[in-house]
Formats: structure tokens, sequence, C-alpha cells
């Protein structure tokens, strides 16, 4: 039975062996040299240990060797994200999708490389499908909240802000987001103080927080 040296590799990388988790993604490239794999996880075990410049190549290596090899145009995108080069990472986030990566993950990062570069409207679809395969993840909720705020989508931006803070009630930023939409989209000054008041009580050195709270209370004295 031939070994398996990705998933050896894999095991040792998520207990933090780094270096014979490298070991059995040598092994694995040297034993499947045309499959993409070991180049991918090669390169996502190089990212984590912060080596960008050769994470980059092996995961540029693992597109050469197969052109459909979707996890490596994600691990490169997370790389180019991460580099703040938001227009390449959007690129490849989209290719990692068209070639089938599954989940919500892509979708969110494809959308927040848009939000980045201020496309908001190209950003929302997919922040929308995000939220669509991951209903309970209250990261990606919040975010699409937030995006619709942006867009001044208010009615479609509450549910999402109060379904966060359903879930978790210490969430702060939910709490400032929905009190900054009912000060700028509603006559509901007492529930935006609130949120307000609930952002900065959560989270002491939420400064714009207590900052628009205080300015909502001036304003109608």
């Amino acid at each position: 039975m031939d070994t398996n040296y990705n998933e050896i590799g894999i095991k040792a990388f998520q207990e933090k062996r780094y270096e014979e988790a490298a070991q059995a993604f040598t092994q694995a490239i040297e034993s499947q040299p045309n499959d993409a794999i070991g180049y991918v996880n090669f390169g996502t075990l190089l990212a984590a240990m912060g080596d960008i410049e050769r994470s980059e190549r092996f995961f540029q290596k693992a597109i050469t060797v197969d052109e459909t090899a979707a996890t490596a145009y994600y691990g490169l995108a997370n790389l180019y994200y991460e580099a703040e080069r938001y227009t390449e990472a959007a690129k490849l986030y989209q290719k990692s999708i068209d070639f089938g990566i599954e989940g919500a993950d892509a979708y969110y990062m494809l959308a927040k490389s848009f939000e980045r570069e201020q496309h908001f409207k190209l950003a929302l679809p997919y922040m929308q499908r995000a939220a669509e395969l991951a209903p309970k993840d209250l990261q990606i909720r919040l975010a699409y909240g937030i995006l619709l705020c942006t867009m001044e989508m208010f009615d479609f931006a509450k549910p999402e802000l109060e379904f966060v803070i359903e879930e978790d009630w210490n969430n702060a930023d939910a709490h400032y987001n929905l009190g900054v939409l009912y000060a700028v989209s509603t006559t509901y000054t007492e529930k935006a103080k609130y949120h307000l008041k609930q952002a900065y009580t959560l989270q002491p050195e939420f400064e714009q927080a207590k900052y628009l709270y205080d300015m909502i209370c001036q304003r109608s004295n």
C-alpha cells in the first residue's frame, strides 16, 4: 500500500509539528510531482510559518501543474489579500470558485476584496451568497449587515444586525452598526442611543460609539 504523505503532513501540520509536515509534503511532491495537492499543502504550511515568498512559489507551481487546482488559487488569493493586493486577490478568489471550491469562505473573501477597493456593488452578491451558505456564521452575517448599511439598504441590513445580536449579545460591532442605522435612517433616537451605549459599554475603547452617543444626546437636548 502506498504511503499517503499528504495525510501524514496534514496531521503533523495540524499538530504544529512543522518540520515533520515539511518532510512529508516534500515526499508527497517527490512521489507524485504532477499532483498539485502536495504543492498546495506545502504552500499552506509555508504561509502559516510566515515564509510568504516561498509559499507563493509553491501555490504558483501547483497552478502550473494543474490550472484547475481551486485550492491553489484560494491559497494564493489569501497571500495577496494579506499583502493588500486586493484586485489580484479578487481575481484569484473568483478562479477558486470557478474551479469548484466549496463553502462560504471564498465568497466572503471575494466580497471583502471588492469591499476593500470600494467596489460595494460588486461585493454585495458574493457577501449575500456567503451568508446564504453559512447562515450561522456571525462574522459573515455582520459583514453582510455592514455592507448593506454602507449601501444605505437599511431595511435589509437591520435583520442581519439584529440576528447577530440575538446570537451574540456581546458583539459590540453589531450594536454599534445597529445604533448608527437607527441614527441615520429612522427617528428612533432612543434605540440609536441604546445600541451605541451598549457598544461602548461592552468595549470601553470604542471611542467612535461614545462620540456618536454624546453627539446624539447633545442634539436631542
